[in-house]
């Protein structure tokens, strides 16, 4: 429960992020898309922390919450008897399809390169990678994406916004 407190600062700026996206998408202010792809962006790239080793000093934080982006530390491992570096070399392509998904996904939001069409099934490769990649080396400091990964569903599956209609179904603000 500790760390959930310890990730609402983050969890509050994200959702004012995500909220002032939302306002200029219901709006149709065309730098709505451009934060939208940097959003989606920048939630892909976040899964490349898990190829780096823990930083010096960051085995806990002041917290005590340990560094959530660790691979060699999985409940599979233990649990199940799986081989770490089978565990990471799995890791190692659901980061590279998570990223890749997300910045296809990003493209496709500003018409850059990428058709339209494909952003609604990027966004959700996008989101099933992350989701499984959070399984996998499970940490509840990564709740944060696990809940920026239902709202990305959400927005494809409730049809709320694409880069086709723009908001419809009348699900925006006002």
């Amino acid at each position: 429960m500790r760390t959930v407190f310890e990730l609402l600062p983050l969890g509050i700026g994200i959702a004012l992020i995500g909220a002032l996206t939302w306002f200029l998408l219901d709006r149709d202010i065309g730098i709505g898309k451009w934060l939208l792809a940097a959003l989606l962006f920048a939630h892909g790239w976040v899964h490349v922390m898990f190829l780096f080793p823990r930083p010096e000093g960051a085995a806990a934080t002041a917290g005590g919450t340990e560094w959530p982006f660790d691979m060699s530390r999985s409940w599979l491992i233990g649990g199940a008897g799986l081989d770490a570096g089978v565990l990471r070399t799995l890791g190692i392509v659901m980061i590279v399809a998570t990223l890749l998904a997300f910045f296809l996904a990003a493209l496709s939001t500003v018409g850059l390169l990428v058709p339209a069409g494909w952003w609604a099934p990027m966004v959700i490769a996008g989101a099933a990678g992350s989701t499984v990649l959070l399984l996998l080396f499970y940490s509840p400091a990564l709740l944060l994406g696990f809940a920026i990964n239902l709202v990305l569903v959400w927005l494809v599956l409730a049809s709320a916004w694409s880069p086709i209609t723009g908001l419809s179904r009348g699900i925006g603000p006002g």
